[in-house]
């Protein structure tokens, strides 16, 4: 058995909530030892070891868990595969991605699953976690075989944006994945008051003269899924929080005991909808930009843990979905990559510490999916990301990874960089 020792670092324990200085030693693919420095009575100088690496007082973090990565197989390959997506996620210091299912077609059958699952072993450098399809066809008229599936790997179920309407189908949905201990994944919004929008409603979107939705919508959404959760006992995560307005629902479903996550969107903590500005298609998004109350209101939910997990909720799409008239262009943004030196903007403005931001994009997510790794404990799984939280950097798209270039901060000055990235103790990527 080989082992690496990784020495002079500042170590992220967001499990303890903490940074503190030290040495770590992988073997077998896990964190055999942590040393604190200095520490009586060790020298990590005599440490043996076959590879040895002083990271100069750079960070080491748990590896990010990216629950809602869209990768476009099968389908549309042309804007994403699972190698480009495996490639950009190891460069995003992301260890293991959880991907959606609304391809083409979706991911509503075990045969479709074991495809996902075989093409993304043979592609990607990084762990791959499939969700399937909540109703088939995620057309919210018949349930998948849930069981099935789960035997054929997968870790969640979801239609995605496309919100099931009729509540006795969803509700027998969640009663029949909650008596097989099956996680479902919601979309907060009601369809209705959604529908073609393509920003939020209020003075912004007038001026532009553009179709809005109310946070409403979210709010609305949320009541609603909250007290099918209540009536069925499901395991439920939202998968982007992003109003003010919600927030209640989702303190009171969690105060009342209900098995309730929640998560949001990089975008929503760092952009807001004069982002804009002159019809920037790269920042349409699902749902779209917030205002900048909201935003905060996300950061402090976050900070207090009410929102639990950060995603990248990463969409490819390519430039011919994007070059079109605001309201006629697709939604999304890719994100894989960029993640950590966006979300590291909140380091620097002092809005969330290390340990807080790796609670979200690491630990509770880990949890959540009943994984392993997100810890930097003895015996936990060695999927780390080394990274320099200060180095600048101008973002050029197209360096980018992935297929797609479709990012809202090409051109935008970050700070931080991600120096090398372990999957099971294996380094798949390092910079240059």
């Amino acid at each position: 058995m080989t082992q690496h020792l990784i020495t002079n670092v500042r170590l992220i324990d967001p499990q303890a909530d903490q940074v503190r200085h030290g040495a770590l030693l992988i073997r077998d693919g896990k964190i055999a030892e942590i040393y604190d420095v200095p520490e009586p009575g060790v020298d990590v100088a005599t440490v043996p070891a076959e590879h040895r690496q002083d990271a100069d007082g750079r960070f080491v973090a748990p590896g990010i868990v990216d629950i809602g990565v869209k990768v476009c197989e099968p389908g549309e390959r042309h804007k994403e595969s699972f190698r480009s997506a495996g490639l950009a996620a190891a460069a995003g210091g992301v260890t293991t991605i959880v991907t959606r299912p609304d391809t083409l077609p979706a991911i509503d059958t075990p045969e479709a699953l074991e495809f996902i699952r075989r093409r993304a072993n043979e592609a990607a450098p990084v762990h791959v976690l499939p969700m399937a399809a909540l109703t088939k066809g995620r057309a919210g008229r018949e349930m998948t075989e849930i069981g099935f599936l789960l035997d054929a790997g997968a870790v969640a179920f979801t239609d995605c944006d496309h919100v099931v309407t009729d509540t006795r189908v969803l509700s027998r949905a969640m009663t029949y994945a909650r008596s097989l201990g099956a996680l479902v994944l919601g979309h907060p919004q009601d369809p209705g008051l959604s529908a073609g929008a393509a920003v939020t409603s209020g003075k912004f979107a007038t001026l532009r003269g553009l179709p809005g939705v109310t946070s409403m919508a979210e709010r609305m959404a949320l009541d609603r899924d909250m007290a099918l959760v209540e009536m069925t006992g499901v395991a439920y995560h939202a998968d982007q929080i992003t109003t003010a307005r919600a927030l209640p629902a989702l303190e009171r479903a969690k105060r009342n005991g209900l098995n309730v996550t929640a998560g949001t969107s990089m975008h929503h903590l760092t952009l807001n909808e004069l982002d804009v500005s002159d019809y920037r298609t790269f920042f349409k998004v699902k749902p779209p930009l917030r205002s900048e109350e909201d935003r905060q209101a996300m950061i402090e939910a976050v900070r207090d843990g009410l929102i639990d997990v950060i995603c990248s909720m990463h969409t490819p799409q390519d430039e011919e979905s994007k070059r079109l008239p605001y309201e006629e262009a697709a939604s999304g943004a890719v994100g894989l990559e960029t993640m950590l030196p966006v979300m590291l903007r909140l380091y620097h403005a002092g809005d969330l510490t290390l340990p807080q931001l790796f609670r979200a994009l690491a630990l509770n997510p880990a949890r959540r999916l009943g994984l392993e790794c997100g810890r930097i404990t003895v015996g936990a799984p060695a999927d780390l990301l080394l990274f320099d939280a200060d180095k600048p950097r101008i973002l050029d798209r197209f360096k980018l990874a992935s297929k797609s270039k479709n990012t809202p901060f090409d051109g935008a000055r970050l700070q931080g960089k991600v120096l090398e990235t372990f999957v099971s103790g294996v380094s798949v990527y390092r910079s240059n």
